[in-house]
């Protein structure tokens, strides 16, 4: 495969794989709806979560207001299901430029990686809008997974050690999409599955930015917690789970299958 060399160190970086049976269920028809739904919320949570850290960590409370309105169309359709969703592509304004220099020591740094992050998220959240409207699948709300919360329950309550932690909890959860993209990718349609691979570069490179954020913030090597938070993650994985989204461990069996 051509994205193999690509996905060598997010292998070596996962403690696990994505078991096979998650797999086989990812690819059942009646899962293709749920997998788009939720690949368009993990979007936009991507880009609340970049949001979020830009906001508490490197600028003040008024240009924060302000750059949170820049996200407030993507909210509005997705929590209030107001708006047109083909004009969202226009909405993507986000630049360095509209945030003021930041005055912490990493504060730069954060914004930078973020600001990008956060412009390339809102694309793939269009860009999954594109599939559902082309396999006509209808936006309707879904339960959360319980990935997320799994891994940033863990996450230490002093600083800069919670934003060190939070800042390893995104790495993984970016590889974790990446490694997934890629499994999938070969079992849906070419339409799907180009778009899947064409995420696979971005949502690797975000993944390394996480990290390297962290290692700059920290005054100590931050080994210890990536292993620790990578036991965490793979747990999460490896263990029966009966909600079915895009970050969900093993799928628990039906009762009614047959035997």
């Amino acid at each position: 495969m051509p994205y193999t060399e690509l996905l060598a160190p997010i292998k070596s970086f996962l403690h696990c794989e994505t078991p096979d049976a998650w797999v086989k269920e990812a690819i059942q028809p009646e899962n293709f709806s749920m997998l788009l739904l939720d690949h368009l919320v993990c979007e936009l949570k991507a880009a609340q979560s970049a949001m979020y850290l830009i906001r508490k960590y490197a600028i003040d409370k008024e240009s924060g207001d302000a750059l949170l309105a820049l996200l407030q169309p993507f909210e509005r359709f997705i929590y209030k299901r107001e708006g047109d969703w083909r004009e969202l592509v226009v909405k993507n304004k986000l630049t360095k430029s509209v945030i003021p220099k930041s005055n912490t020591p990493y504060g730069q740094d954060l914004i930078d990686k973020m600001v990008l992050l956060i412009k390339e998220e809102l694309h793939h959240f269009y860009q999954v809008l594109e599939m559902m409207d082309h396999y006509g699948v209808e936006y309707k709300s879904i339960t959360p997974s319980r990935y997320a919360k799994g891994m940033f329950k863990h996450v230490i309550t002093h600083e800069p050690d919670t934003l060190i932690d939070k800042l390893i909890c995104g790495a993984y959860i970016e590889a974790r999409s990446c490694e997934r993209f890629a499994k999938i990718a070969p079992h849906v349609d070419k339409r799907l599955g180009d778009f899947y691979i064409s995420l696979l570069r971005s949502e690797a490179r975000h993944y390394q930015d996480y990290l390297a954020l962290a290692q700059s913030i920290s005054p100590v090597d931050i080994s210890a917690r990536i292993e620790y938070f990578g036991k965490v993650e793979a747990a999460l994985i490896l263990t029966s789970d009966s909600n079915f989204k895009f970050h969900s461990g093993v799928p628990t069996e039906n009762d009614d299958d047959p035997i």
